[in-house]
């Protein structure tokens, strides 16, 4: 007897498409309703969010996971930078250690106010002329060598991160004796904004590449440091930080 294979989906994993597509459609509904009334930034990529699960629910796409990976919900952004600058460890900890003077050379940064040793609020820059906001606490402070942080519960944008602050030593004529050539600075960011990579595409739409501008601000970082300015291009060769 010939065995015939039947692509065809039986009747219960037919029901299970069909009950994964109205999810994904009611889903996706709550979602741009509620970032349509939320009125914000946060709302604004919630609903975008939730117009790309309206749109996998519509065609029928077998699995909510596959219309979330789709879209990137759930897939934080991590940046790694990296920077050499000719000073000690210890004069860009105490600079860092002060999370006021951030925004000195963070250009998405509107301000950090500290509240104590621990904990401190943040308001940085955002598409469309909008604000986000969070809280932050230091998990972990080793002087003049590593700052580690974390946004609490209620942040626009879960965000985490540390900056190390290390000794670069190199050759020197090619000797074995090494000297000191200033010190090595590494900033690394993880953060998850509504949407999850759906909000890292719309931010790139605005010139808000996180890689680029990481990178960006390590070098205003560097200049500030060893000069005491931050050059700019903007109609000037050089400008007061």
């Amino acid at each position: 007897m010939t065995s015939i294979s039947d692509d065809k989906p039986t009747p219960s994993q037919g029901e299970a498409s069909e009950k994964e597509r109205w999810a994904s459609l009611i889903g996706g509904g709550a979602m741009v309703l509620m970032g349509l009334k939320q009125g914000s930034l946060r709302g604004a990529l919630t609903a975008l969010a939730g117009g790309g699960l309206i749109y996998q629910g519509a065609t029928k796409q077998s699995t909510i996971q596959q219309a979330q990976e789709a879209i990137g919900i759930n897939q934080p952004i991590k940046v790694e930078k990296t920077v050499t600058i000719n000073k000690s460890p210890e004069e860009l900890y105490r600079f860092w250690h002060n999370f006021e003077n951030l925004p000195t050379f963070m250009k998405h940064l509107k301000s950090v106010k500290v509240y104590n040793e621990k904990r401190s609020h943040w308001i940085a820059n955002a598409p469309l002329g909008n604000s986000v906001e969070w809280d932050a606490e230091i998990l972990e402070d080793r002087e003049n060598e590593f700052i580690s942080w974390a946004s609490v519960e209620g942040a626009d944008i879960d965000n985490s991160g540390f900056v190390r602050f290390q000794k670069a030593a190199g050759d020197v004529s090619g000797q074995a004796t090494s000297c000191l050539r200033g010190t090595e600075v590494k900033v690394v960011l993880e953060y998850n904004p509504p949407g999850g990579a759906l909000g890292s595409a719309v931010a790139k739409l605005f010139g808000e590449e996180p890689e680029q501008q990481i990178g960006d601000e390590l070098r205003r970082f560097k200049m500030l440091m060893e000069t005491g300015e931050i050059a700019t291009t903007e109609g000037q060769s050089s400008g007061r930080s």
